[in-house]
C-alpha cells in the first residue's frame, strides 16, 4: 500500500512500537498459559475472576493518571513500571520456593492479563487519535503487520529458548523490549503533532470508569461494540478452557507445554502475517469493517463444530491458528476503526470501560459457564450466530456515522 506524504515517519514508528510491545508480550504469554494449565482447571476459573476484580481496581487508577498526564508521558512511564515488575517476578520465579513460588506464578498470571489489556488499549487509542478514520482504514493493517512480526519473534524466542535458559530468564528479555518501546513514544508523539493530530498527546478531562459507563449505555452504537467484544471474549474463554484441557491431557512436562503453547502462537501469527500482507489492506479499503467483523464468527462456528465432533490436539491447533489469524489480521483492525467515528471523549472514556470491564466481564462469564456446562462447544454455536448478526449491524452503523462526518 502506498504511503502518502507525511505518513512514512508515523507509520514506521507506530509499527516499531507495536512490534516491541507484541514481541515482549508473546515471550511472556506461553509462560502465563503454562502456569494456568499447571494449576488445574479449578484454579484457572478462580484466576479469571481475580483478573476481573483486579481490573476493576486498576482501571480507575489508569483513568485518573490518563486525565493528568499527556500520552507521551504516561505511556512510557507505564511501560517502565511494568518492566520493573518483571524484575520482581524474575527474582521470585528464579529463587523462591514453596508457597512463595506458587503464589508468584498466580500473581504473574493475573498481572500479564491486566498488562495486555491496559497497554494495548492505550496503544490503539493513541493510534486512533493520531491517524483518524480515513487514514486508520488504510494504515492500521500495515501497523498490525509489525505487531504480528513481533508476536512471531516473541513466541519463537520462548519456543526455542525456554528449555535452554529457563522460564525466569525470558522475563528479562521482555523487560528490555518494554524499555525500547517506551523510548519510541516520544518521537512518535512529535510526528503526530507535526502531522496535525494534536489529540494524540492531549490530556483528557475525564477518563473515569463511571464516565465510560454513562457514555456507553447512552449510545446504541457503543452498546453494540460492547456486545461484540463481550461475545468475542466469552467464546475465546470457552476455547481457552478447551485448550487447557486438551494440552493437559496430551502433553507432559511444564517446559514442554510452554514450548507447545509457544509453537501454537508461532503458527497462528505466521498465518496472521500472511493474511495481513495479502488481504488486510485491500479488504479494509474495499469492504469496510462490517464484512471483516462477520468473518470471525464464521470461523468460530466451524471451529467449535469440529471440536465438538472430535476433540483432538490437531483440531485445537488448527482452530487456534485460523481463529487468531482471522482476529488479528482482519477483525481486530476493523474493530479498532469502529472508534474512529465516535467523539474524542468516547475513545478514552467509553473505550477504557469497554476494553477493561466488558472484555474481562466476558472472560469471567465464560469461565463460570465453562465450569458449569460440560458440552460448552455446542453451547457456543448459537452464540456465534448472534455475534455475526451484531457484526453486520455495527458495520452499517459505522458507515452511517462516517457519512455524517464527511
Amino acid at each position: 500500500m502506498t504511503l502518502r506524504p507525511g505518513e512514512t515517519g508515523p507509520v514506521l514508528l507506530s509499527g516499531l512500537l507495536f512490534y516491541l510491545l507484541m514481541s515482549g508480550y508473546y515471550i511472556l504469554r506461553p509462560i502465563r498459559d503454562e502456569l494456568g494449565i499447571h494449576g488445574g482447571e479449578d484454579l484457572l476459573h478462580r484466576l479469571f475472576l481475580v483478573t476481573l476484580a483486579v481490573t476493576a481496581v486498576a482501571a480507575p487508577v489508569v483513568g485518573w493518571l490518563v486525565r493528568r498526564f499527556r500520552r507521551d508521558v504516561f505511556l512510557p512511564a507505564a511501560l517502565r513500571f511494568f518492566g520493573a515488575n518483571l524484575i520482581l517476578f524474575f527474582l521470585a520465579l528464579k529463587f523462591a520456593e514453596g508457597d512463595v513460588l506458587v503464589w508468584s506464578g498466580r500473581v504473574f498470571y493475573v498481572w500479564l492479563s491486566v498488562f495486555n489489556l491496559a497497554v494495548l488499549s492505550l496503544f490503539w487509542s493513541f493510534m486512533a487519535d493520531g491517524f483518524g478514520y480515513e487514514r486508520s482504514r488504510r494504515l492500521f493493517g500495515m501497523i498490525a503487520v509489525a505487531g504480528t512480526v513481533g508476536a512471531i519473534s516473541g513466541a519463537s524466542v520462548t519456543t526455542g529458548l525456554v528449555s535452554l535458559v529457563g522460564r525466569p530468564n525470558l522475563l528479562l528479555a521482555a523487560m528490555v523490549l518494554m524499555e525500547a518501546a517506551a523510548r519510541c513514544v516520544g518521537p512518535l508523539s512529535r510526528r503526530f503533532d507535526l502531522a496535525g493530530a494534536p489529540d494524540a498527546t492531549r490530556t483528557h478531562e475525564d477518563s473515569g470508569i463511571l464516565a465510560g459507563i454513562t457514555r456507553t449505555v447512552r449510545s446504541p452504537y457503543l452498546l453494540g461494540i460492547s456486545g461484540y467484544i463481550f461475545l468475542y471474549t466469552l467464546l475465546v474463554t470457552f476455547l481457552y478452557f478447551e485448550q487447557a484441557r486438551i494440552v493437559a491431557e496430551n502433553v507432559a512436562g511444564r517446559d514442554a507445554r510452554a514450548a507447545l503453547l509457544g509453537s501454537i502462537d508461532v503458527w497462528a501469527n505466521a498465518l496472521t502475517l500472511a493474511a495481513q500482507l495479502l488481504l488486510t489492506g485491500r479488504l479494509m479499503t474495499r469492504l469496510g469493517s462490517g464484512p471483516l467483523l462477520v468473518l470471525l464468527p464464521v470461523v468460530f462456528v466451524a471451529g467449535f463444530a469440529v471440536l465438538g465432533w472430535k476433540s483432538s490436539l490437531a483440531a485445537l491447533v488448527i482452530f487456534q491458528a485460523v481463529r487468531r489469524a482471522a482476529n488479528y489480521a482482519l477483525a481486530k483492525p476493523a474493530r479498532e476503526t469502529l472508534f474512529t467515528v465516535v467523539p474524542r471523549e468516547d475513545r478514552y472514556k467509553a473505550k477504557n470501560f469497554i476494553d477493561t470491564f466488558v472484555y474481562r466481564g466476558g472472560d469471567a462469564v465464560g469461565s463460570l459457564v465453562s465450569g458449569a456446562v460440560a458440552a460448552v462447544t455446542w453451547l457456543a454455536l448459537p452464540l456465534t450466530v448472534v455475534w455475526g448478526v451484531l457484526a453486520v449491524v455495527l458495520g452499517r452503523r459505522q458507515r452511517e456515522r462516517a457519512n455524517r462526518l464527511d
